[in-house]
């Protein structure tokens, strides 16, 4: 970083990140859950983390917030990613990878479950 200017353009670039984790009116919006404790973790959840963040924000997707959490407490079927959908039961999926964290996203905005592309 040379400038002010440098910090700006950094500070633009995460702001997107910054709004996915955001609470507010979460009890409107659909809520995405990766488990990050260290068996997770070990197991890939932080590119699934990654991944997920990545597809609502290339989606443009609006009412959809991506966070972590600690463990979820079933460290044999990590990593593992729960979505709450506002007045549905909440999905819990299990040996979560990319290519079905993509899915994951896919599948919320076939349900329009909130997700306003």
């Amino acid at each position: 970083m040379k400038s002010i200017a440098d910090i700006m353009a950094i500070r633009e670039a995460m702001q997107s990140q910054i709004i996915l984790r955001d609470n507010t009116d979460a009890e409107k919006e659909t809520h995405i859950i990766v488990g990050m404790g260290t068996c997770g973790i070990n197991a890939g959840a932080r590119t699934v983390f990654n991944t997920l963040v990545d597809e609502v924000e290339a989606r443009q997707l609006k009412g959809v917030r991506v966070t972590r959490t600690g463990c979820l407490g079933n460290c044999e079927e990590e990593p593992t990613v729960e979505v709450h959908v506002p007045g549905k039961e909440c999905v819990k999926y299990t040996h979560v990878n990319a290519e079905k964290a993509v899915e994951i996203i896919s599948s919320i905005v076939n349900d329009g479950a909130n997700a306003k592309a």
